[in-house]
């Protein structure tokens, strides 16, 4: 079975398309419609599963319908509606690409500090606004943390670890 720090959020599901069991899916970013890769993993009850591609077809730049294997007609693809979309982190660009590419690649990363002490999880990359931030979970506490190369010390991709200098106050607890 796959981790979860093993696979990368590409996008999620959106509704299922005409009656042979086609189903749209909205990515993150047009790299990842661009990744070729004969499945995907949808998140089931919390578990990644592996569903075989057999059409791929581009909706638009960000969108695409998808026809797995077994999944036959529009009733069974509407179990699927509205369900996280991964890739194995192999098959996404590297860190440096992705850096300049975006900051999504390090969902699913450990933050440590400049005092070895672990922050949390990069659950989410806010890149809404011209600062891009890393939402940081840990014990029910979320802490937004700039992306920025200046506060990046090591990157530790076998281990999924970024270890992280901040600035004092910017985490209070």
């Amino acid at each position: 079975m796959i981790s979860k720090k093993d696979i990368l959020q590409v996008g999620s599901t959106q509704k299922p398309y005409g009656i042979r069991g086609e189903i749209v899916i909205r990515f993150r970013k047009a790299e990842y419609a661009d990744v070729e890769t004969e499945y995907y993993f949808l998140e089931i009850e919390g578990i990644p599963v592996p569903f075989f591609i057999e059409e791929f077809i581009y909706s638009t730049d960000v969108t695409a319908r998808v026809k797995f294997e077994d999944v036959d007609d529009e009733i069974t693809a509407a179990r699927y509606v509205n369900t996280h979309v991964f890739l194995p982190r192999e098959r996404i660009k590297s860190p440096a690409e992705q850096a300049e590419a975006g900051w999504d690649y390090f969902t699913g990363f450990i933050v440590i500090d400049q005092h070895g002490e672990k922050l949390g999880v990069i659950e989410e990359v806010d890149d809404s606004t011209m600062n891009v931030l890393f939402i940081v979970k840990k014990d029910g506490k979320e802490y937004l943390i700039p992306a920025a190369e200046e506060f990046i010390a090591a990157i530790d991709e076998e281990n999924n670890l970024i270890e992280m200098y901040l600035p004092e106050g910017l985490i209070e607890e």
